[in-house]
């Protein structure tokens, strides 16, 4: 809906929207949105968008790729579907892969709207990832243009590989991110059982992130770490961490989450 949102009153493009679910139907009509049937709009489409979640993209693609016109450009919205090679085989077809890195926690939204669109492509600004899997090279432009609308507001599109893609994510923003970020929330759970005050414990541990984010991540240009602070992170590591953690990013065992969420 939030591609169907940026998408709808721009002039640059002309769209024709697919659904099946009569929910999402539904949806599209509170938008103004009516709903086209593939076999009408596929043949002429440029760029066909597959805003579809990653286990269906096999067995959706199937069907739509053989009705696309040569030289069109198929568009995916992750990369774990073509690093997976849930696409099908057109050498005639490009396939383009973008998707949102989400605003940042950085980010100094003057506006409400902005600040509380955590998830972007809203309000808050954010930047973008773009893959070119295959196809001419002029076609990227044309697909990094396009994300840049369904993302938008876009501060910066990053040019890269889909197997760099599929290292970001899952594997460093999920994988990795979303569980530190899951046991971090069990840890302040852990403390509030132990007595203290919710509030107390979120305002201190949020702040405490937010500074301790700051310093490593190029925020405070000069700042590092109070000695009790390096003390205790070195405490804290091997405690908490096992010796391999950094293998979820070597190529095999992202391919084994690939597969998994695929």
């Amino acid at each position: 809906m939030r591609t169907t949102t940026n998408l709808q009153n721009n002039s640059d493009y002309d769209v024709s929207y697919l659904e099946v679910n009569e929910a999402g139907i539904a949806r599209l009509q509170e938008k103004g949105v009516s709903v086209s049937q593939p076999e009408d709009v596929l043949p002429e489409a440029d760029i066909v968008i597959l805003a579809i979640p990653d286990v269906a993209i096999q067995s959706v693609s199937a069907k739509i790729v053989p009705q696309m016109k040569s030289g069109a450009m198929a568009v995916t919205l992750d990369p774990a579907a073509p690093c997976a090679g849930h696409l099908p085989e057109r050498d005639d077809v490009t396939y383009f892969a973008a998707h949102p890195s989400h605003p940042s926690v950085f980010n100094w939204e003057p506006k409400e709207d902005a600040h509380y669109d955590y998830f972007g492509g809203i309000a808050a600004k954010q930047s973008i990832v773009c893959a070119l899997i295959q196809g001419p090279e002029e076609d990227y432009a044309v697909g990094e243009a396009l994300a840049e609308e369904m993302y938008k507001p876009v501060t910066k599109a990053h040019r890269i590989t889909i197997e760099q893609m599929g290292i970001l994510e899952p594997a460093l923003s999920e994988t990795f991110g979303a569980a530190v970020v899951t046991v971090m929330k069990e840890a302040v759970d852990t403390v509030v059982a132990k007595g203290v005050p919710k509030e107390a414990a979120y305002d201190f541990f949020l702040g405490h992130i937010n500074i301790e984010l700051a310093l490593l991540f190029d925020q405070l240009p000069g700042g590092v770490f109070s000695d009790a602070a390096q003390k205790a992170i070195v405490y804290g590591i091997p405690r908490i961490f096992k010796d391999d953690w950094k293998d979820v990013f070597e190529w095999e065992n992202v391919m084994d989450q690939i597969k998994a969420i695929t």
